[in-house]
């Protein structure tokens, strides 16, 4: 008598094998990667390494190194868009980076974000979370930490696209 299994795992047992064609360049051009590579955003922030999962504090979540710090600190010259203002809660911290989840873009761009009660501010990534405008923010753990507000806060905070 035949196992009712056997069948469909030898048929994936025969199919593994050829997922691996489409990474190898065995089915032609890749049309998902570019010919050319983009030069970097002077913009955009510098991407933090993931943490490690035995982090459990603040200061082993953050990854950011004291450059990165630095640079997401600086206030740009100008050419930046006021978007609006949102009330803030953390992301994930396991997130690394400087990142803003919001319902105030449509598309990942560069951007600020603002504390106007310290005047303090951070370069970010905007993300789209996919909620109305109105719905708050997720901000990464070193973006707070750069604003030093108080990570169980809600502050309302002023997103710039730059």
């Amino acid at each position: 008598m035949r196992k009712p299994l056997s069948r469909p795992i030898l048929a994936l047992t025969l199919m593994m094998p050829m997922a691996g064609c489409a990474t190898l360049g065995l089915n032609g051009p890749n049309a998902a990667s570019p010919a050319t590579t983009a030069a970097p955003d002077a913009a955009a922030p510098v991407a933090a390494p993931i943490p490690k999962p035995s982090a459990k504090t603040a200061d082993s979540l953050d990854t950011t190194t004291a450059e990165q710090r630095a640079e997401a600190a600086k206030k740009p010259v100008g050419g930046e868009t006021k978007l609006g203002t949102t009330i803030a809660s953390l992301g994930d911290p396991a997130d690394p980076g400087f990142w803003v989840k919001t319902g105030l873009v449509k598309s990942e761009t560069p951007g600020r974000i603002e504390d106007p009660k310290t005047g303090k501010s951070a370069k970010v990534t905007l993300i789209p979370s996919g909620k109305a405008a109105g719905s708050g923010s997720e901000v990464s753990l070193p973006a707070l930490r750069l604003l030093e507000v108080p990570l169980t806060d809600l502050p309302e905070l002023t997103v710039y696209k730059l």
